[in-house]
């Protein structure tokens, strides 16, 4: 939870200096000269950028958070009790064990987005998070690629295999 009120505050100031960044963008257009417009316009696709990758970071964080919880509704998370040091990372032996043993099985199942999600958490726990992010990004795409080629009957509304729809009801 306090990661979710870190990127709020965090979130929030930068819309403030988008607002003040663009502002300046606009009094710049409106003075009217060739190189105060030109100046004016970049100013402008700053905020702009800030806005998309500010979108996609929360996206993205929506979006793990929708694989965590139906992970842990499936019982398949991966175990946070590792043995960690005094600076609360995992430590090195046990990371690089677990890494292996989730690089294999994601090697054994490439298209499991189930796979792809413990190995993001095995390279967060060791401490490589440029792949960590990748990865997740990957369980992600599997994810939805495989609720839109065809979830469970259930989970598309229709009937399941004890003839009930998503809500509860007899089909």
């Amino acid at each position: 939870m306090r990661g979710k009120g870190v990127f709020l505050v965090l979130a929030a100031v930068l819309v403030f200096y988008f607002a003040l960044v663009g502002s300046r963008g606009v009094m710049l257009l409106r003075h009217g000269t060739p190189v105060t417009v030109l100046l004016g316009v970049a100013v402008l696709v700053m905020p702009g950028i800030g806005v998309w990758f500010l979108w996609k970071t929360y996206r993205f964080g929506q979006r793990s958070e929708a694989l965590v919880r139906e992970l842990a509704a499936e019982g398949g998370l991966p175990s946070d009790d590792l043995p960690r040091t005094p600076s609360g990372r995992v430590e090195r032996a046990v990371a690089e064990r677990i890494f292996l043993e989730r690089k294999a099985e994601t090697e054994a199942a490439p298209q499991d987005w189930r796979t792809w999600f413990r190995l993001a958490v095995a390279y967060r726990d060791a401490g490589d998070t440029p792949r960590a992010r990748h990865a997740m990004q990957r369980a992600i795409r599997l994810h939805d690629a495989a609720g839109a080629a065809g979830a469970p009957a259930g989970e598309r509304g229709g009937p399941d295999a004890a003839g009930r729809t998503r809500d509860g009801r007899a089909a």
